[in-house]
């Protein structure tokens, strides 16, 4: 199915099929860069099978907007989310039909902000999810042992090493690893041997330090939920903020316990701004492709109220 706007050019990020894996993003990436020049790709990093990490950046602004998705393997449909929002935003920049519904706005965006977006931060774990572990050449027969036999890879959250990326931020990081209780390389719960032993990870971790973002999104599956709160580090005005973000999407601003280690607790730690974890759509992970147009309509709203906060 090719979807088409008024100004007869095809619609670059879609989602018609039942995968988007990391080859996906590389072509839709390329895409967008032809289509819009004024889009700056660079890579932040490579994955533990050297995959580079793609960033995305737009805009002109002071206020710097960090955006990441596809943290967990299983939650790869965050992706092609982040990056639709992506394509609307750089359309109406570009005065195209495709960005008709932020039209007026996207230009007082770009004046106003610098975004900064990585659709894919776990490209390894979310082709194993999608592909199996065929792939993963050295690893192969260690994630199958890892995942207690099975070639069925669609519940695993980690990356190639087994390691949770969402459990390895220096966060009160050995509180976590305790509560988890997974000793070692698993589909989900193990925190690694140490904070930030994943390049992934690590490449969040340097971007975000390197750059000392405003405020931090992390696109998430599943509960329609958004989390504002990290250990009473949060600055006043960030529930606020997570309220106004849960109504434009329809969702719920969870103030959140007993969770520690995770990319936005960190973010709230270590420079006490604002930081939201979204839970995206509703269901079982991976959640279907047949929910994808429904659940951009809530991501992209609530995108583009961070982007007026």
């Amino acid at each position: 199915m090719q979807l088409f706007y008024k100004d007869n050019q095809e619609r670059i990020v879609s989602l018609v099929d039942e995968k988007f894996r990391y080859a996906e993003l590389c072509c839709k990436c390329s895409l967008l860069q032809d289509r819009y020049p004024f889009l700056q790709f660079a890579s932040i990093g490579q994955s533990v099978l050297g995959k580079p990490i793609w960033c995305i950046r737009l805009g002109n602004g002071k206020r710097k907007v960090h955006v990441n998705a596809a943290v967990h393997a299983n939650e790869w449909i965050t992706a092609p989310l982040l990056l639709r929002f992506i394509e609307e935003y750089a359309a109406a920049l570009d005065g195209k039909e495709a960005g008709a519904r932020w039209k007026g706005e996207a230009e007082q965006w770009y004046q106003r902000n610098t975004l900064w977006a990585v659709p894919m931060a776990n490209p390894d774990g979310a082709d194993l999810v999608q592909d199996g572990p065929f792939h993963c050449n050295a690893y192969k027969a260690k994630l199958i042992e890892w995942n207690k036999g099975s070639f069925d890879f669609s519940r695993w959250k980690a990356n190639i090493r087994g390691v949770d990326l969402n459990d390895q931020f220096p966060a009160f990081w050995e509180e976590e690893r305790q509560r988890r209780g997974a000793q070692g390389p698993s589909s989900q719960d193990y925190s690694g041997f140490k904070p930030l032993s994943e390049p992934e990870a690590v490449a969040l971790a340097n971007l975000t330090l390197r750059e000392s973002f405003d405020t931090v999104l992390s696109l998430h599956s599943q509960g329609k939920e958004i989390y504002w709160n990290y250990r009473d580090f949060e600055p006043d005005g960030a529930e606020g903020l997570a309220r106004r973000l849960a109504a434009a999407g329809g969702y719920q601003a969870v103030k959140l316990g007993g969770s520690d280690a995770g990319y936005k607790d960190w973010f709230i730690q270590e420079f006490r701004r604002p930081g939201f974890t979204i839970e995206v759509g509703e269901g079982v992970n991976p959640l279907p492709v047949k929910e994808f147009e429904p659940m951009y309509a809530e991501v992209s709203a609530i995108l583009a109220e961070a982007m007026r906060a």
